[in-house]
């Protein structure tokens, strides 16, 4: 990476094993792509009512030659979302996929689809 590796807390206090987390898994993320220029990822703890504990919300912002790859993982399934670890587990996933699709575009490895013969006599 270029640049270094932003990591933000919001509405939960900092975590050393969260940001550790955080680190090895952005490192893997050059393992897809080489040639990210930044990355910054946020976790954000959002409190509910009492019968649940906190969801978390993750959002990675990745910046690579001509193109802005952003992943929010939201909290749609709740239970996963309970465990910081799982969210952070999902969001990474997503770029992962995000950045090798964007690398077989780069490569020019993109299916095309023919187009459908049209009949001139009708």
């Amino acid at each position: 990476m270029q640049l270094p590796l932003e990591i933000t807390f919001r509405g939960i206090p900092h975590s050393d094993a969260v940001e550790t987390r955080i680190r090895e898994k952005a490192e893997k993320l050059e393992q897809y792509c080489h040639n990210i220029t930044s990355c910054r990822v946020a976790v954000e703890a959002e409190h509910h009512n009492h019968h649940q504990g906190n969801l978390y919300k993750v959002r990675i912002d990745i910046n690579v030659p001509n193109k802005h790859i952003v992943v929010s993982r939201d909290h749609h399934d709740k239970q996963s979302h309970e465990d910081v670890y799982v969210a952070l587990r999902d969001a990474f996933s997503a770029a992962a996929r995000q950045l090798e699709e964007y690398v077989r575009i780069q490569r020019g490895e993109v299916k095309h689809h023919n187009k459908p013969e049209v009949d001139e006599e009708a």
